[in-house]
């Protein structure tokens, strides 16, 4: 099992950035591949961001590339999402995720979420 918290969340301004956090307990962290997910007000949850276990490949949404970085540091057990260039579209509750595979469609462990609100 492998539990996952995120934190960082809150309500920022159009423009401003935030960064997410994810610490994960439980199996080896760095043997799992780590993805962002948000799921908007009447939207389905999509995928935002992923990082392979040792870091050096990523992979993101074509809506957040250029602003959004994913990170991990495997000492911590943590991944991280800085975001920059927020937009009121980028509202939404983020989860983190994570899974044994890389391109996987079905993720085997989801945190509760964290909200991140953006204002025009």
């Amino acid at each position: 099992q492998v539990q996952l918290v995120e934190s960082g969340g809150g309500s920022v301004q159009a423009g401003g950035s935030l960064r997410l956090s994810c610490a994960a307990s439980g199996r080896t962290f760095s043997g799992y591949t780590m993805g962002w997910f948000r799921q908007g007000p009447g939207k389905e949850r999509e995928f935002v961001a992923a990082i392979i276990w040792h870091g050096l490949n990523t992979n993101y949404a074509d809506s957040v590339k250029g602003r959004f970085t994913i990170s991990r540091d495997n000492a911590k057990n943590t991944v991280y999402l800085q975001m920059n260039s927020l937009k009121p579209e980028d509202t939404a509750d983020y989860y983190c995720a994570a899974d044994q595979g890389w391109g996987t469609k079905n993720w085997e462990y989801w945190g509760p979420g964290t909200q991140v609100t953006v204002s025009s």
